[in-house]
């Protein structure tokens, strides 16, 4: 007896894009630099730097969502929408912060918990999806059930605490965003061996 429904993404969908993916494998690399990069800057940041962290932030959510819709344009599976959404949301988040930076600092400073916990629901999804064509899928499923821990803990603080910390995991969340890009270019780099 044969199933009539049809998986989200089916193995060879995701063969297929991580394929067309590899002659670009250098794209993660760059970005996986950058957002390490960027991590480092973030963590030697003191308090006074609000407006700089809300511009960094901004950066780092434009940056997310271009990726987020290169992976829709490229995809040609069901989850086509799913990454087309959060690259929008991730873009339009993007141009508030660096629009208004303070307020940013203080919103993001406000939800980010609920911030972390959306970002690592996203990265687990990832993880889950890309896991026929990805033999490190479980990196994405470790960073991103980190990220939803570091969401619940974050969320039981104060203000004062959150604004403190939101330096500190901003950072922490460029620098897993980082590893996993680089260690995905070099996953879609031997992809141009099969």
């Amino acid at each position: 007896m044969s199933s009539t429904t049809a998986a989200p993404f089916s193995d060879a969908e995701a063969t297929n894009v991580l394929t067309k993916m590899s002659n670009m494998w250098w794209l993660w690399l760059v970005t996986g630099i950058a957002w390490i990069v960027i991590s480092l800057v973030i963590l030697q940041f003191e308090e006074s730097s609000v407006n700089t962290i809300g511009i960094l932030v901004g950066f780092m959510f434009l940056a997310t969502g271009v990726q987020q819709l290169f992976f829709a344009s490229l995809s040609g599976g069901g989850l086509r929408w799913f990454w087309a959404i959060f690259g929008v949301l991730f873009i339009i988040g993007g141009f508030v912060a660096i629009l208004s930076p303070a307020a940013t600092f203080a919103a993001i400073a406000d939800i980010l918990g609920f911030l972390f916990l959306l970002v690592g629901v996203f990265w687990v999804v990832d993880a889950f999806t890309t896991k026929a064509a990805n033999s490190l899928w479980w990196l994405g499923l470790i960073s991103g059930i980190l990220m939803i821990l570091l969401a619940f803990w974050t969320s039981a603080q104060t203000f004062s605490q959150r604004a403190v910390m939101l330096l500190v995991f901003a950072g922490i969340w460029a620098m897993l965003h980082g590893i996993t890009d680089v260690v995905r270019a070099f996953m879609v780099r031997s992809l141009r061996n099969l």
